[in-house]
């Protein structure tokens, strides 16, 4: 199987690190492409990289020989340039898609910052696919259960202006379902919001297979779980399957990953599906038969690559390069269960 290609996220360099106490500083994008360059299993190396852009790995306002030198130490390294990660949250350049107008003017300056970004790649050459990745930029649910219809509905309304803007600039917007961000934190929340702005082919879902577990479980939306701890598998895979065709049809972005039940959180970064190694003991997904619920059809919506994500890894663990061989080795099996030529 040739496709869809393989990539590494580079953010878990970057999330929920930093300089405050107890954390660890951010790993270069220097240093993660090296990672990423030497992972190999069986002749087989990651095709590319997924790019989150903000600083210390970018600033989002580069000059355009800047963001071409960056294109250039990426493309230097055998890599394709895939999705972006727009900077949408406080203390980047965005700010809450469920905030007043000044908030969500910010919210819709970043995505305007990615498209643009995005596009001197395009030309580059660098990158040949891929979306731009959003979310609410609402840390938690507590504000957004005052009002969950209101908020909800300022969410959508945020979100179709930037769908417009993603869709002028030929790009494609896919919202991240993660149980930290407000609105999106459930199965039946993010489908609320996919539906209530009815793009579908300006903005899309982005399934990871460690957040949208602990979307089976209710975890921040009990009301909406679909299984109990303690559940079988006989109780499971049914639950999956109903998630998974609900949201499937809208998914054009798709992270593997694995995940022990547990939330975990880091700096800035409120608690959500805490990732794993791919041969962590206590991981509770078979990733490749799960990644089979998502990858059905993916060729007809437009996916051509899948990505690894790892957020919040501790350093040591993303400095070991047996790290990005195990990942790489669940890669090359989920392509070869799922893939196509």
């Amino acid at each position: 199987m040739s496709a869809p290609k393989l990539h590494n996220a580079m953010w878990p360099g970057l999330v929920g690190k930093g300089t405050d106490e107890g954390q660890e500083p951010p790993i270069s994008l220097e240093r993660m492409l090296e990672l990423t360059a030497a992972a190999e299993v069986n002749g087989q190396k990651f095709d590319g990289i997924d790019y989150f852009l903000f600083l210390p790995h970018t600033d989002p306002q580069a000059s355009d020989d800047e963001l071409k030198n960056i294109a250039d130490l990426i493309a230097g390294k055998g890599f394709d340039i895939g999705s972006l990660v727009a900077p949408v949250w406080p203390g980047t350049i965005g700010d809450s898609a469920m905030g007043d107008a000044e908030q969500r003017g910010k919210f819709l300056d970043a995505v305007k910052m990615a498209c643009r970004i995005g596009k001197i790649f395009n030309e580059h050459g660098a990158r040949k696919y891929g979306v731009i990745r959003i979310d609410s930029a609402e840390f938690g649910i507590e504000k957004w259960r005052e009002d969950s219809k209101g908020n909800t509905s300022i969410i959508i309304e945020t979100f179709k202006e930037a769908a417009k803007i993603a869709s002028d600039h030929g790009e494609r917007l896919a919202a991240e379902g993660e149980i930290c961000w407000a609105g999106m934190h459930s199965w039946k929340d993010i489908l609320d919001v996919l539906e209530g702005v009815g793009m579908p082919n300006a903005l899309g879902f982005q399934a990871d297979l460690a957040h949208t577990y602990l979307y089976t479980l209710g975890y921040n939306a009990p009301e909406h779980a679909l299984v109990k701890e303690g559940y079988t598998d006989d109780q499971f895979w049914p639950a999956y399957e109903k998630m998974t065709d609900a949201l499937r049809p809208w998914t054009i972005d798709f992270h593997v990953a694995q995940n022990d039940g547990q939330v975990h959180g880091a700096g800035s970064h409120d608690k959500t599906g805490k990732h794993c190694t791919a041969d962590d003991p206590n991981g509770k997904l078979d990733i490749t038969k799960c990644a089979g619920y998502w990858l059905k059809d993916a060729q007809t919506r437009g996916i051509k690559h899948i990505c690894w994500d790892g957020c919040m890894f501790p350093n040591s663990t993303l400095e070991d390069p047996d790290t990005w061989n195990t990942i790489l080795k669940a890669m090359i099996e989920v392509r070869e269960a799922h893939g196509w030529n």
